[in-house]
């Protein structure tokens, strides 16, 4: 735990009351008075819709950062991005989809020519054996059709919930939590939950939220976590929402120093995604061999 940010958070410590016979409490008293309260359920859900609240101000394009036109792309690419970046997935996934553009195509393709194509988002061997397993229970299964239940999507080989919740909630707009790296360190920092399972995480924070803010909700922390709540060295000087944050201190608080540590777009720099939306206000990230710089988790 970090110092306090500079304004107070819910629970924060108050100063012990000023008055007669104030000075005459014996020490240990007096620092029972200065302990500070443990943040109650209700306030931690208050400042949990707070922080999602702000982060809508600040992330207001906040969206996928896989590339994808319809939900077969989507998939796929969500189970290539696995150990790797989403630039990475982004510029090979072009001349993934123009060689197997379906299901039905991909599930005929020959393991080694699938192999090369997707050698650049590493464990290619691995990532293969899957893409081809789905894409053949898609067709077989299926009817070629990406289905829009979490209970169908997690039988399909490489999917769990994760990958369920990110195709549910940006192909077929079903709420749900997605629970990456960047977000299960984020809740734990802004203390919504102490568990390390996904699946326990996803359940604490649906129990917080309302179900319609879920898919939001989860770009919002995920966009923070990759610009300015980094796992290694949080830029916590420069962020909007460190007087809500529990964590405040874990990373860099000189405003200066904090703000040379932002990325994407909030360093000036490329983002993930060679086609972003209309509203991203960052650059497009570069093509596949174009001189870029280097990538960012």
């Amino acid at each position: 735990m970090g110092e306090q940010a500079p304004s107070a958070v819910s629970g924060a410590a108050s100063p012990p009351p000023q008055g007669k016979g104030s000075a005459k409490k014996p020490p240990a008293k007096r620092a029972a008075a200065k302990a500070p309260r443990p943040e109650s359920r209700l306030a931690m859900i208050r400042r949990a819709r707070r922080i999602n609240r702000e982060l809508a101000e600040i992330y207001p394009y906040a969206h996928p950062e896989l590339d994808f036109r319809n939900p077969f792309e989507l998939l796929v690419a969500t189970v290539l991005s696995a150990q790797t970046t989403d630039l990475r997935v982004n510029q090979t996934t072009p001349a993934l989809f123009a060689a197997y553009p379906t299901p039905e195509d991909m599930a005929a393709a020959t393991p080694e020519d699938l192999e090369e194509i997707i050698r650049p988002t590493g464990f290619f061997r691995a990532k293969s054996k899957s893409l081809l397993g789905l894409a053949r229970a898609l067709r077989d299964d299926f009817g070629g059709e990406v289905p829009g239940r979490l209970e169908d999507l997690v039988t399909l080989p490489g999917v769990g919930r994760k990958t369920a919740n990110v195709v549910l909630g940006n192909a077929f707009g079903v709420p749900g939590i997605t629970v990456d790296t960047h977000f299960g360190r984020l809740a734990r920092r802004f203390k919504w939950t102490e568990q390390e399972d996904p699946e326990k995480v996803e359940a604490e924070i649906c129990a917080i939220f309302p179900k319609s803010e879920w898919t939001m909700l989860s770009h919002r922390v995920v966009f923070h976590g990759r610009r300015i709540c980094h796992a290694r060295k949080p830029a916590c000087g420069a962020c909007p929402i460190a007087p809500l944050c529990p964590a405040y201190g874990e990373g860099e608080t000189d405003p200066e120093k904090a703000q040379k540590l932002l990325k994407y777009e909030k360093g000036g720099q490329p983002g993930q995604r060679l086609s972003p939306p209309p509203d991203y206000p960052g650059l497009p990230a570069p093509p596949p061999g174009a001189r870029q710089a280097p990538e960012q988790p």
